[in-house]
């Protein structure tokens, strides 16, 4: 008589997890030799993993990572110059709650863009709140908030990710709009946000991409003094897996 009455319940109060726990305990006579306590737990455990699972998928789809990259997967074994310790330090998200950068150079096609991704969905795993870009999309749309009048909304939108991910940094000069873009996003992230890089461009030479020297240094000041800086090299692994 109680059953459905407290399955009713378990789905008006959105506690799916347990209510499939719950009808798998039913179905099954290998739970009866436990106590309540212990199936109460078990009930509670499987409503505790369906959020969390259902909390990282909408990380994973707010971040829009340009690849479906796995920390776990990067590959030590191509000789580009990546320190396999460094790695798995920064594997542990500290440079995260230690609001740090993580800055990858290095030529085309050497993993700059996976490595990236790897971090970064490595830091949805941890519960971090994480955002990608390729530098042409963030200030295009940028560019379009300006238009529209929902700049603000946009500037406060990134700047609440733990983590902003901008790739392919350096390909062109940038404007006078860029440069005023760039330095606000990281105004916001300096000091409370983690922000991560790749260029295929030296940081040395970036004074020259932003163009104003006093714009430059204090884009540079946010970014790169507290930076994990990580200078890749060596073939293009695109080619060599072709």
């Amino acid at each position: 008589m109680l059953k459905t009455p407290t399955i009713e319940k378990l789905q008006n109060l959105k506690l799916n997890g347990m209510l499939r726990g719950l009808e798998e305990q039913n179905a099954s006579s290998e739970y009866e030799s436990l106590g309540f306590e212990e199936r109460l737990g078990l009930l509670v455990d499987r409503e505790t993993i369906e959020r969390e699972n259902r909390r990282l998928s909408t990380r994973l789809k707010q971040a829009k990572l340009r690849q479906s990259a796995c920390f776990e997967d990067i590959d030590y074994r191509h000789r580009r110059g990546l320190d396999k310790s460094l790695m798995l330090s920064l594997g542990t998200c500290g440079w995260i709650r230690e609001h740090q950068n993580i800055i990858l150079t290095g030529p085309t096609g050497v993993g700059k863009s996976y490595l990236a991704c790897a971090l970064a969905h490595k830091a949805c795993l941890e519960g971090h709140k994480v955002r990608y870009y390729r530098v042409s999309r963030l200030f295009r749309d940028l560019h379009a908030a300006q238009g529209d009048g929902t700049y603000l909304k946009l500037m406060t939108s990134i700047s609440k990710f733990e983590v902003l991910v901008i790739d392919d940094w350096g390909l062109e000069n940038l404007k006078d709009q860029q440069r005023n873009d760039l330095l606000e996003v990281l105004e916001d992230r300096h000091g409370i946000r983690s922000t991560i890089i790749t260029s295929q461009l030296p940081v040395e030479h970036w004074h020259e991409v932003i163009g104003n020297p006093t714009i430059a240094d204090a884009i540079m000041d946010r970014l790169v003094h507290n930076a994990h800086k990580i200078s890749l090299s060596g073939d293009s692994m695109r080619k060599k897996k072709a």
